[in-house]
């Protein structure tokens, strides 16, 4: 078990999550920032929770020759998936299938939007990736299209209910407004994050009320791509 994981803010929702022994990467889309510097001697999985191209970029293919697999939502075998890769590196996933690939065990939840999410379990750490699952209120929507998403996020935060975390990355996207905090604030009530990370900010980083606090162990919003921090058992 490692005791120490860094995480680097690549872009939007991308993460590259490094332990002492594996490297994943999460959702790239773009990577301003140059930080996408992948140690060759690291096993490297990849990770696309759908095909919206701001979580999954084709390019991640370039990564074929030092990559031990890729673990994409099965809607992005629908929309081409990869076929410059080799096809046995390649793992399309439904909601709530699982997979296990060497030292990884990988569960696909479901999402609110497109695709799914992702639970990695590797070197003792479980780390949730949500992908574009939210509570996603928009107040200039019809009535009913309010209430099927309030239905829609609990139906799925159900399969989370009760579960530990050391890190979860989830949306927190300013175009919601007000609302922009509904569902991660859910989320902490509902499970058990060591280390939450917000993404998928679609403008201006999130600042946390002051009812937010005492949740989870540690809370980072990153604001640049790039920044990075080192986060511990």
């Amino acid at each position: 078990m490692d005791d120490t994981i860094r995480i680097t803010y690549l872009d939007h929702s991308g993460f590259i999550v490094e332990s002492a022994r594996h490297t994943l990467v999460f959702d790239y889309y773009r990577d301003p920032a140059q930080a996408a510097t992948l140690t060759p001697d690291k096993p490297l999985y990849v990770f696309a929770s759908h095909a919206h191209g701001d979580h999954f970029n084709p390019a991640i293919a370039a990564w074929k020759e030092q990559t031990a697999a890729y673990i994409l939502n099965s809607d992005i075998r629908s929309a081409g998936g990869l076929p410059t890769v080799n096809h046995a590196k390649v793992h399309y996933l439904a909601p709530y299938e699982a997979i296990t690939l060497d030292d990884l065990h990988i569960t696909a939840y479901g999402s609110t939007d497109e695709g799914g999410s992702f639970l990695v379990e590797v070197d003792g750490w479980r780390i949730f990736h949500a992908g574009d699952l939210n509570w996603w209120h928009w107040k200039e929507d019809t009535p009913e299209n309010i209430a099927q998403a309030k239905t829609d996020f609990f139906r799925e935060l159900q399969y989370l209910n009760g579960q530990k975390f050391d890190v979860a990355f989830f949306p927190v996207d300013s175009r919601l407004e007000e609302y922009r905090d509904l569902g991660i604030k859910e989320l902490v009530k509902a499970t058990h994050i060591n280390h939450l990370v917000t993404m998928h900010d679609c403008g201006q980083p999130w600042t946390p009320p002051a009812d937010f606090a005492g949740y989870q162990k540690s809370l980072w919003v990153p604001a640049k791509p790039g920044e990075a921090l080192q986060v511990d058992k």
